[in-house]
This record gives structure tokens, C-alpha cells and sequence, in this order.
């Protein structure tokens, strides 16, 4: 009658909890790490041959990056987008985890708002770099 494969009702929460937690910290990093590419796919068309030419490549090839240009603000909504649900998910949301898991120090929280607010800066400034680039290539 006692067979180890059997599941309580005290292990099925904790195995719940735990996938809760899980889902709840990769959402945050891949909510993280999509505004990243979407606000590099909008500035695609701008900051791109600047990095390039920086580099020292050159060629007629780089003006293909100008064809991203009408999708640019669609990839800057997505940008805005998926900060909002970064902040939605540090911020407005009580946060759930077990109790010997590393998100109950606050610590935790701490540096996961410290890596948010520097990931949008950066992503601010490359989303803008089409508005003041010029300004950077202008002798």
C-alpha cells in the first residue's frame, strides 16, 4: 500500500509553488531580454550602420538597414510593451515564491529593479539614437 510513486497533497503544492516561482522569474528575465531585441530591432535602421561604419565596415549593403525603417514603430511599441509588463511584474504585482527560495530576499528584488532600470536606459538610448545620431556624425 505504500508506494513511493504516490504523490501528497503536501508534495503536489510545493511542486506547484516551485513551478510558479519558475514561471514567475522567466518571465521577468525573457520580458527583460525581448525589450532588449525589440528596441535593437527598432533602431535597426539607424543605429546599425552607425555601429558598422564605426568599425571601420563599409559598403552600398549597409543601406539595407533603411528597409526597417517603416517597421520601426511597431518594434518600438513591442518595446514599450514588454517594459511595461517587466515593471507590471517588479512592481504592481505581490510576489510569490517558497520560503527558502532566493526571491524572498529582498536583495533579490533589489538588483532584479537595478538590472530593469539599467536594460531601459540602454534601451531608451538606442530606441532615441535616430533623433540624436545626427548630431554624432555631424564635423
Amino acid at each position: 500500500m505504500n508506494d513511493p510513486e504516490q504523490i501528497s497533497p503536501l508534495n503536489v503544492d510545493d511542486k506547484l509553488a516551485s513551478t510558479a516561482e519558475k514561471t514567475s522569474q522567466s518571465v521577468s528575465k525573457g520580458s527583460l531580454i525581448a525589450t532588449i531585441l525589440a528596441g535593437v530591432i527598432a533602431s535597426a535602421c539607424c543605429i546599425g550602420p552607425f555601429v558598422l561604419l564605426t568599425l571601420g565596415v563599409s559598403g552600398s549593403w549597409i543601406s539595407n538597414f533603411s528597409a526597417l525603417e517603416p517597421l520601426r514603430p511597431v518594434f518600438i511599441g513591442i518595446t514599450v510593451i514588454f517594459l511595461g509588463i517587466t515593471y507590471r511584474k517588479l512592481y504592481l504585482l505581490p510576489q510569490s515564491c517558497n520560503v527558502d527560495s532566493p526571491c524572498t530576499s529582498p536583495s533579490y528584488l533589489h538588483k532584479q529593479r537595478i538590472i530593469f532600470w539599467l536594460v531601459t536606459i540602454a534601451v531608451v538610448a538606442i530606441v532615441t539614437f535616430p533623433w540624436y545620431g545626427p548630431l554624432l556624425l555631424d564635423d
